[in-house]
């Protein structure tokens, strides 16, 4: 048995969804594609994907060995190339997750820019305010907000984001301006769950330095920043939001913050990555090319409403 070859069968049929996807891209016949991974399968000694009328889905042995697969194929196309005495490139596809709002304004231009330099190299990326799995969802860079668990995964970081409190004109107009956290309990708010209890929120002491937890009375509950945001510009409530997703608003004046002095520790950016040891080069390339831009970003106050 060829393993590399059924190994580059396996990879094309987990990122087709199907043997019949990866029986057009490779341009070899269904049969082969079907025999080529049971031979595999019966070599390892446990199964890799589990076949349904609808998907198919990898068993965790497989996730782990898919992810060892790309790393292998990527690490020997470039032994061979520079073998070969060719120029190496980095080339391929990168998948890239980021959340949704910080993806739009900031990863998808950077991605372009990388694009424009880098033409063997295509990107996927998916936007979610969601936490994906880099090795199940088949992730290779991932940019979190916020401090990360202990993990296999290593960790760049590019810089920091604020959480700020902040309101309409007219709203602060009509209700007062909050001068301490407190303040904010007779206040009508507007409440999202992303940054931990939509219920209550978190602050310091101010010079102290005291932790301050405040509950908040919900006018509006929403599921998204930028829905908080709506409804905080037009006066229904105080919301609170990570700084890049306010920037916007904030220079326009439709909102301003308050309680700055008591905000909590600005939240850590990370690039994200799962493998070990040396990177495949596409990933190697983008990490190199991205990381700088997003500090330079971050440093300049571009994400942040306040330098």
């Amino acid at each position: 048995m060829d393993r590399l070859e059924a190994m580059s069968i396996l990879v094309a049929v987990v990122e087709a969804g199907s043997f019949t996807g990866a029986s057009r891209r490779l341009k070899i016949p269904l049969p082969t594609v079907s025999r080529k991974l049971a031979d595999l399968e019966e070599h390892l000694g446990t199964r890799l994907l589990t076949r349904s009328t609808r998907r198919l889905t990898l068993t965790d042995a497989g996730t782990t060995y898919v992810v060892a697969c790309k790393r292998i194929l990527d690490e020997v196309g470039e032994a061979e190339r520079a073998a070969a005495g060719e120029h190496v490139v980095p080339k391929g596809e990168l998948v890239i997750t980021a959340p949704i709002v910080f993806g739009r304004l900031h990863v998808v231009p950077v991605v372009s820019e990388f694009l424009e330099m880098s033409p063997d190299i295509h990107v996927r990326m998916l936007l979610s305010d969601r936490n994906v799995h880099l090795l199940e969802d088949h992730i290779d860079v991932a940019l979190r907000i916020g401090t990360l668990p202990d993990s296999s995964l290593v960790a760049t970081r590019v810089g920091s984001v604020r959480q700020v409190a902040c309101g309409s004109p007219d709203y602060f107009a009509k209700h007062g301006v909050p001068q301490e956290p407190g303040d904010l309990a007779n206040m009508p708010c507007v409440t999202f769950d992303v940054l931990g209890s939509p219920m209550t929120w978190a602050f310091t002491g101010g010079a102290k330095g005291r932790n301050l937890t405040v509950a908040v009375r919900s006018r509006l509950s929403v599921n998204t920043a930028e829905a908080a945001l709506a409804a905080a510009t037009v006066g229904v409530g105080v919301t609170r939001v990570l700084s890049y997703q306010a920037a916007s608003a904030v220079q326009e004046g439709l909102l301003r913050i308050v309680l700055e002095a008591f905000e909590p520790a600005p939240l850590p950016v990370y690039l994200l990555h799962s493998t070990q040891g040396a990177l495949p080069l596409k990933m190697r390339s983008f990490l190199d090319f991205a990381a700088p831009r997003l500090r330079g970003r971050l440093a300049a106050g571009q994400v942040g409403v306040r330098a």
